[in-house]
């Protein structure tokens, strides 16, 4: 954190959830794109404060915790410690780490619940959950099990069917029973406060129409606001931050309440650390402050629409957010980061044979900026080879080595330039611009290209010019010398730019440059030059080689883990087929009102891999329906796609969502294809 009169920028990163390790595809998301950032802007001379915590409340932390027999409270400590060590491995350099079950949370969440209720955008109502006589309590849909309403499955979970797909209310399940006692459980009737989210729609309109974000997140957010409806905000249970009304015991803030507001609580604590109890206000109260938020695409719902309008409804002028460069999604060898499947990587000993800034640069390099994006070994291997070992490592190491030992370990002096050096010169400081433009654009792999193509440019450049051919003669020793000076400058410049992507082989650069590394600035390294006479650090090795036998290892390993996983069967496992159904008359079938519609948008519906929202155009009308087909179409193959949709179908809630209808889709017990049309109109009837 800078304390200078620069531009003030307040960079948070999502709370990661105190649930479970972190692996390197949340790191892609929202912390390594953060951090580049964040060192760019201190790099800058901007007053920066980068916040960041742990996400300690929620029913998924008390239902993990009871299944370890611990505490909620011992087993948040322990992923706050271990997500902590995993970002200092990372060199991720927050300005401040906190966590939701900190002193001093309490109070700003249950402030910011009364501003919302004495507005009126908080209110009261009676809803039926459900609820345990055996354990004397209410149970959220994390801790229920039962049949699936739609395909009679006995074992499905409390939202979500994990055999046929479908989702649903818990209190929509057949047989409902608790998951921790298998106790069965009845429909009771109980209060919860709702967010009147609706009453928002209006100004996050406004607001939203003055963001020059990226499209994918602009145009989810405004179709998000146009959804907009009252949201429960509050649980039946005793682990989170407690209603602050009268009569309420049992009763909490729901997590995604209460989550976001922790990065204000993280900035008032930092600001008690610093002896300064409203310092805080100078980030979060002022205006002027420019307030990024990185999130991956999963967490845009809650950063761009419900905590902004939740800040909308404060009696404080806290700041909104200014830019939110949400990434998409960050895999491995093709699927997704899962630890329960198997299919992860070792961090205890990925650290053991790599570094922090060689899967630093492999995530920036192929960071998932505008789409999903994987982590290969084969790729991890070629960036750490050909690129930071074949390029970096070695414009540096041929530089450092040459005026070691031709030029007694110092700058030499930079004689008469040839056209050569000085379009060398020139490209240097047109790639270092362009780097500084794609930092400031949140645009990373651009950035993690134009550090390459710089040490390429001077590699390039040092072939050319030879410089050993002149070095011991005398009167060509000026070139030489002129040479080595511009590639020294080259140097500079280089790990100038790396600095934010690779900050400890770039620290390592200016110290063999004999430049300061502890306090380096953007302006000074760009604009001032090495002096004649400057002495040099000794050379020293920055990369290692990544051999073929280690890659094949983690390969066999990854594959190891995975199978491990897979429950192992003597004979091939039969293909089901789904039993048919009792039969139905003509009258039935004649009953179901089927048409035509081309889906005009797709978003993934938030905490659910498995449900889309689709916008629909049927001929006469435009809707909304959810559809639990995630796992086999994307949202972008699903945009444009003529599909079937039963249109008199009784409207449903799924997921806080009101659905308006039901595609048809055809599914085995691996597999779902939706059938579809290419001519014909919307609004044809199918029968």
């Amino acid at each position: 954190m800078k304390t200078t009169d620069g531009q003030k920028i307040l960079i948070t990163s999502a709370l990661p959830y105190a649930n479970g390790p972190l692996h390197f595809g949340h790191i892609a998301g929202a912390y390594l794109p953060g951090d580049c950032y964040a060192r760019f802007q201190r790099l800058m001379g901007s007053d920066v404060l980068y916040i960041c915590g742990s996400d300690e409340y929620g029913i998924a932390i008390t239902l993990s915790a009871e299944m370890a027999k611990r505490s909620p409270k011992e087993h948040v400590d322990i992923f706050h410690a271990v997500n902590l060590d995993f970002f200092k491995a990372l060199d991720i350099s927050f300005d401040h780490y906190s966590r939701t079950s900190a002193p001093g949370h309490k109070e700003v969440v249950q402030k910011y619940f009364l501003d919302l209720l004495h507005s009126g955008y908080i209110e009261e109502r009676e809803t039926e959950q459900l609820y345990s006589d055996a354990d004397q309590k209410f149970l959220a849909d994390r801790y229920v099990v039962g049949t699936c309403p739609r395909c009679g499955y006995d074992a499905a979970r409390g939202d979500e069917c994990q055999k046929c797909g479908a989702s649903y209310e818990a209190t929509d399940l057949k047989n409902p029973l608790s998951k921790l006692t298998y106790a069965p459980l009845i429909r009771k009737p109980t209060k919860h406060y709702f967010l009147l989210l609706e009453k928002f729609k209006d100004r996050l309109t406004e607001w939203i129409s003055k963001k020059d974000w990226k499209p994918n997140v602009v145009n989810f957010v405004k179709g998000y606001i146009n959804e907009l409806h009252a949201r429960a905000i509050t649980r039946d249970m005793t682990w989170g931050v407690p209603i602050p009304l009268p009569e309420t015991d049992g009763k909490v803030l729901y997590v995604w309440f209460d989550a976001p507001i922790g990065y204000i609580t993280a900035t008032k604590e930092w600001a008690r650390q610093q002896g300064q109890e409203d310092l805080f206000k100078k980030y979060w109260c002022d205006p002027k402050t420019k307030l990024v938020q990185f999130v991956g695409k999963d967490n845009i719902p809650f950063h761009a629409v419900i905590f902004p309008a939740m800040t909308m409804g404060q009696s404080e002028p806290f700041k909104l957010v200014d830019d939110l460069p949400a990434n998409e999604f960050y895999n491995l060898e093709g699927r997704q980061f899962s630890k329960s499947d198997g299919w992860y990587i070792d961090l205890e000993s990925f650290f053991k044979s790599y570094t922090s800034d060689q899967i630093r640069y492999a995530i920036a390099a192929n960071a998932p900026e505008t789409a999903d994006s994987e982590f290969t070994w084969k790729d991890f291997q070629m960036r750490c080879n050909t690129e930071l070992l074949g390029k970096y490592g070695n414009f540096v190491n041929r530089v450092l080595v040459f005026a070691k030992n031709n030029c007694k370990g110092q700058v030499p002096a930079i004689g008469i330039l040839q056209p050569i050096d000085t379009e060398f010169l020139a490209n240097m400081h047109k790639l270092v611009n362009e780097a500084q433009e794609a930092f400031n654009a949140y645009k990373l792999r651009r950035a993690s290209q134009l550090v390459m193509e710089l040490a390429q440019l001077g590699n390039v450049y040092f072939d050319a010019k030879s410089p050993w051919k002149y070095s011991k003669d005398a009167t060509l020793k000026p070139a030489m010398e002129t040479t080595i000076a511009c590639c020294l400058q080259c140097l500079q410049s280089l790990a100038l730019i790396s600095l934010p992507i690779i900050p400890n082989v770039a620290t390592k650069v200016l110290k063999m440059l004999q430049v300061d590394s502890k306090t380096p600035s953007w302006e000074r390294l760009t604009n001032e030059e090495l002096p004649c006479g400057h002495v040099l650090g000794a050379p020293e090795i920055l990369f290692t080689r990544v051999e073929d036998e280690q890659i094949q290892k983690e390969l066999e390993k990854l594959n190891a883990m995975s199978s491990k996983k897979q429950i192992p069967t003597l004979t091939p496992k039969a293909k089901e087929i789904a039993p048919m159904k009792e039969k139905i008359t003509i009258d039935d079938v004649n009953k179901m009102d089927l048409r035509v519609a081309t889906v005009l948008n797709a978003e993934r519906v938030p905490k659910s891999k498995k449900l889309l929202q689709l916008k629909i155009d049927l001929g006469f009308e435009t809707r909304t329906i959810v559809a639990g087909i995630g796992l086999s179409y994307t949202p972008e193959q699903m945009v444009g796609k003529k599909i079937i949709v039963v249109a008199n179908l009784e409207p449903a809630t799924l997921m806080g969502i009101q659905s308006q209808g039901m595609l048809f889709a055809a599914k085995s017990e691996t597999e779902l294809e939706l059938p579809s049309f290419a001519n014909i109109s919307n609004g044809s009837v199918v029968g």
